[in-house]
């Protein structure tokens, strides 16, 4: 208990900190993509505090210097944290609401041009599916969990489509990520940090050339495909080679 303690407290002064200087660097030049390495640095830096050893495999399939879309499954709490910590370049995360109403947090994410989702407002969650195509255009790459929603069980969700059609749209492959969180970190539901091994599985890009808005879904299909493949490999056995038992990716 003592101990749980003082890791929320370690917790709290470390985002503080962090938060402090994100705001700083956010008045000057270049202002989204420092305060996008400020939270990196914060990210590492709560893993760590949390006991969570993550594991990235397959690190060599993204695509450097482009924008891509980051197609991730949501397992806990720590998936945002694990996108910003381990995928390189400059990644802007898509997130619910209920993640930037987190005091401190939320501003941070704003300041760094991460886009809010508003599940619950149509008008507001066309606009933000704007705001991540324009991050594309400008070059940034893109991390979002289609499933809306964790899954505590250990199973791939349904897919929501509108991302799929921002890629489609936007012209950038799709880079399928699968989290494999252990059992006793994802089923935690305490403040106490429950000491745990992640596994991170980036596939090969799915390009979106041949596809429109109308056959989206069976692009969807195909990403869903991979992730849900890459975790029951992952999760079972750990294999090292992430073309094993997998679709093929025509």
């Amino acid at each position: 208990m003592v101990r749980s303690a003082l890791l929320v407290t370690f917790g709290v002064a470390i985002t503080a900190f962090f938060s402090f200087w994100a705001i700083v660097f956010s008045v000057f030049k270049n202002a989204e993509n420092n305060v996008h390495k400020v939270a990196v640095i914060w990210s590492r830096l709560v893993l760590r505090l949390c006991s969570a050893k993550v594991d990235v495999l397959g690190l060599e399939n993204v695509l450097p210097g482009k924008p891509q879309v980051f197609m991730a499954n949501h397992q806990s709490d720590l998936d945002i944290l694990i996108a910003l910590a381990h995928l390189p370049g400059q990644v802007r995360c898509i997130a619910k609401k209920e993640v930037f109403a987190i005091p401190i947090v939320g501003l941070v994410m704003k300041r760094a041009g991460y886009v809010e989702l508003d599940r619950q407002n149509p008008g507001k969650d066309i606009k933000a599916l704007g705001a991540a195509a324009g991050r594309i255009r400008e070059g940034k790459s893109v991390v979002v969990f289609p499933e809306g929603t964790k899954s505590r069980r250990g199973q791939v969700k349904p897919f929501e489509e509108e991302m799929f059609c921002v890629a489609i749209e936007s012209g950038v492959p799709i880079v399928p990520v699968s989290i494999i969180v252990s059992v006793e970190m994802m089923t935690s539901r305490s403040l106490q940090a429950v000491p745990g091994r992640i596994k991170m599985v980036i596939d090969k890009p799915v390009p979106t050339n041949n596809y429109t808005a109308e056959n989206s879904r069976e692009l969807m299909q195909k990403v869903r495909n991979v992730i849900i493949v890459n975790y029951d490999v992952y999760h079972e056995t750990g294999t090292p080679d992430i073309t094993q038992n997998r679709p093929e990716m025509n």
